[in-house]
């Protein structure tokens, strides 16, 4: 038996583990043009100092969900939330690019370590009637991280430095990792023997899913390189489903993958993250290089947009445990490419023309983030949760990578940094490819089952040590 106590600490801290993985997605953004200035970055450089870090905690996300149901979900996120700490202080000193993007991959592997535990260790302790409220909250944290990210990051570049934007994860990782230790408890999912097989298959096959859409900026997406890393990624793929159908003990059952409500779910993720993450790297840019703000400035503005998380998310999850996961995702994404539609339609216009969308899109966004983490628990026995949860995470991060790689590849088609109207007539056409992206992900919400009002209390928990 648990107490609310438990629950409160163990929510807590999984959010606070959440907050800090979903902000360095994002804090670097309005330090884009500084890095490039300081550090002499290419465009390569600045999509690499994002996608270096979603493409290792994409590629290990299903590890990190592994590791956890094996030798223990708390060890394991305490081992994540020490190594993310300790790669943001070598971040904080790196004096390169180059040494920037090697800190971030290894940021990367600590978040990969911390994201996929956060939903198992609050599904393993919460009361099944508060679980879409729990994971809700999440959604909202999640929100607030992303929401956070560019404001911190723009006040941080203009009243310090750029290194502060990683320095400021140290005191807060470290509270994390010491009460982590205190105050949560241990527990596993049923794996009696990891399948070492599965996880190297399973992380090669993202790590080349991931490298090509990362290397296609830059040597194009017709490039062998690009092609090889493709066809690479679907060979191990496949090896690593066929591995997995006759493995004694699979990584990840196989099964799930043919339950509706679960690759619905995670097509949605993937699709609504390109578009949000793709577009996140071009509004920051826009509000500094199109329309001439500062750091801190342009964080301020999108916050219109990025903060509605916080307020939409926790909700959300409320709406989709009462009237079911369908509507809530549809609706979502309806707001979601509407907004940025009329988002690419204003560019290059004033501010106040730009508002409304962003708050559009940004309600749009805020429905979905705590409902797709609710479909991927509905559609699985609670004994997978902790593994369904971690391929949604690596899902939804190669989704992000996705985001950068096509619409930076859309912009520099049609515009530039040359001037402000050389970037509004790049920033317009990815918008509309992110919106447009957005919408397509409306098929596979329409494939989510019909509202499902909760799921049963009597499916047994997780084996507790």
């Amino acid at each position: 038996m648990t107490n609310r106590s438990d629950w409160g600490w163990t929510l807590a801290l999984a959010a606070f583990g959440t907050f800090l993985t979903a902000l360095d997605i994002v804090v670097v953004s309005t330090a884009l043009p500084t890095l490039r200035t300081e550090l002499h970055a290419s465009l390569a450089d600045l999509e690499w100092t994002i996608n270096g870090y979603n493409l290792v905690f994409a590629a290990l996300m299903l590890t990190g969900a592994a590791l956890g149901d094996r030798f223990g979900r708390k060890r394991v996120y305490i081992a994540g939330v020490t190594l993310f700490t300790v790669a943001s202080a070598a971040a904080a000193l790196s004096s390169s690019a180059l040494a920037l993007i090697v800190t971030r991959l290894v940021q990367g592997a600590g978040a990969a370590l911390v994201l996929p535990l956060t939903v198992t260790l609050v599904a393993d302790i919460v009361p099944a009637a508060r679980r879409a409220m729990a994971i809700g909250v999440l959604g909202g944290v999640t929100g607030l991280g992303v929401a956070t990210g560019p404001v911190l990051g723009g006040a941080i570049v203009e009243g310090a430095s750029w290194q502060w934007i990683f320095w400021i994860n140290v005191p807060v990782g470290v509270a994390v990792a010491v009460l982590s230790a205190l105050r949560l408890r241990e527990s596993r999912g049923p794996r009696p023997q990891l399948d070492v097989p599965g996880l190297a298959l399973a992380g090669a096959a993202m790590f080349a899913l991931v490298w090509a859409p990362v290397r296609a900026p830059s040597a194009g997406w017709g490039s062998a390189g690009v092609l090889g890393a493709l066809a690479a990624g679907v060979l191990l793929a496949a090896a690593f489903v066929a591995w997995e159908l006759r493995a004694a003990h699979p990584m990840v059952p196989i099964d799930v993958f043919r339950r509706r409500a679960f690759s619905a779910a995670n097509t949605v993720g993937f699709l609504q993250q390109i578009s949000l993450i793709g577009s996140l790297f071009m509004i920051t840019q826009l509000f500094q290089v199109g329309m001439g703000y500062s750091p801190l400035d342009a964080g301020v503005r999108i916050l219109v947009w990025m903060a509605t998380p916080v307020l939409i998310a926790p909700p959300a999850g409320i709406l989709a445990g009462r009237f079911g996961n369908r509507p809530v995702l549809l609706v979502g994404l309806v707001l979601q490419a509407a907004g940025l539609a009329w988002l690419a339609a204003e560019a290059g216009s004033s501010y106040g023309h730009l508002v409304v969308p962003l708050v559009v899109a940004g309600i749009g966004i805020s429905l979905c983030f705590p409902v797709v983490a609710n479909a991927i628990t509905d559609a699985v026995p609670f004994a997978q949760v902790g593994i369904a949860s971690g391929a949604n995470k690596a899902t939804v991060e190669l989704g992000s990578v996705f985001g950068v790689a096509i619409l930076a590849a859309v912009f520099a088609h049609s515009g530039g940094y040359a001037s402000p109207s050389d970037f509004v007539d790049g920033f317009r056409p990815a918008i509309y490819t992110a919106a447009a992206i957005a919408a397509l992900a409306l098929f596979a919400a329409a494939a989510v089952p019909a509202p499902h009002l909760g799921r049963s209390t009597s499916l047994a928990p997780a084996t507790i040590s």
